[in-house]
This record gives C-alpha cells, structure tokens and sequence, in this order.
C-alpha cells in the first residue's frame, strides 16, 4: 500500500485572511510567493519519495470555524488537525 498524506494549499487570494487569523506568524513565510514555492518543493520531494499526495485547498472560514468549535488557537497544530480530518475529493490530487 502506497502511503498517502494531505497537504494544505492556500490560495493566494486567501493569504491575507489567513495571516491575519492565525496565531503563529512569526513561522509563517512573509508572502504567498515565498510559501508556494516552499510548498511545490515540499510536494514534489514526498511525490519523489513515493509519496500519494493530496492537495486539500483550504476555506479559510472553514479553518476559523473549526478552531473556534474545538477551542483551538490557529496555530501549525491546529491547522494540522484540521486538514487531517477534511475528506478526500478526486480534486484534491
């Protein structure tokens, strides 16, 4: 069985919004530009490792929701939490 793992994508018209709710800035990349690139290397190195990767694009609302739910503070954590427990859809690959 090929392992398979899920990866948050934030869109760039999101970024604002998610740096203004998260908690953690400070381990945040200081633009989107610098984050993808970060992401595409990251994806493209667990792809080459065998790796099934699940792109899961996240709604931020969603995210800031579900940390309010379970009293979280958006932090890398919580946003872990979160995507490991979002359902996988085709789009997703």
């Amino acid at each position: 069985m090929i392992p398979e793992i899920k990866l948050a994508y934030y869109q760039k018209k999101d970024w604002e919004k998610l740096m203004n709710s998260i908690v953690d800035r400070e381990s945040m990349h200081d633009t989107w530009e610098e984050w993808h690139h970060e992401y595409t290397r990251s994806k493209t190195m667990m792809k080459n490792r065998g790796l099934i990767v699940h792109e899961m694009i996240i709604n931020i609302n969603e995210l800031n929701k579900y940390c309010k739910e379970k009293n979280l503070k958006n932090d890398g954590n919580a946003r872990s939490q979160y995507v490991s427990q979002l359902p996988l859809h085709e789009k997703n690959n």
